[in-house]
This record gives structure tokens, sequence and C-alpha cells, in this order.
């Protein structure tokens, strides 16, 4: 019973229409967790900018086509880069 519900849970979510992502952020000194819920596209890239370029917390993404995590080792040799979101 407990796998068929852990199951349904990761892999059926639902993010209303008029969010475009969600955003789920833990520092990784305080071990705090914020979560940002973001209607607009824009403003949640700039977010994952911000995460991305301070280093500072492991996040994940949560569109309704999918999830993401990452994590600030992930960025190890993309700093020198140029990149576009």
């Amino acid at each position: 019973m407990f796998i068929e519900v852990m199951d349904g849970l990761v892999h059926h979510w639902e993010v209303r229409p008029d969010v475009a992502c969600i955003i789920r952020a833990t520092n990784l000194k305080t071990k705090k967790v914020k979560e940002h819920v973001y209607k607009r596209q824009h403003a949640a890239e700039n977010k994952v900018l911000h995460y991305f370029t301070a280093r500072t917390h492991e996040f994940i993404i949560c569109t309704n086509d999918s999830l993401h995590y990452v994590h600030p080792h992930d960025f190890d040799g993309l700093m020198d880069e140029p990149f576009d979101l």
C-alpha cells in the first residue's frame, strides 16, 4: 500500500494552469526551505539565475511537464562559459 501511495504522489503531480513553475530552494548552510511560485516564466528564470550565480542553494523546479533537481556542484565548470536561459 505504501509503495502505491508514494508512486502516485511522486509520479502524478499537477501545477495549476495559471502557474508557470514552482521553485523549492534549500539553503545549504541553514537548511531553511523557501518555496517560490511564479506565474511568469521570466520571473522564474531570474530566480534560477540568482541561485545559479549565488551557489548557496540547492533547488527543485517543478512545471506541469517536469521536475528538475539542481545542486551548486552541477555548476562546476559552467561558470566560465556563457549561458542563455
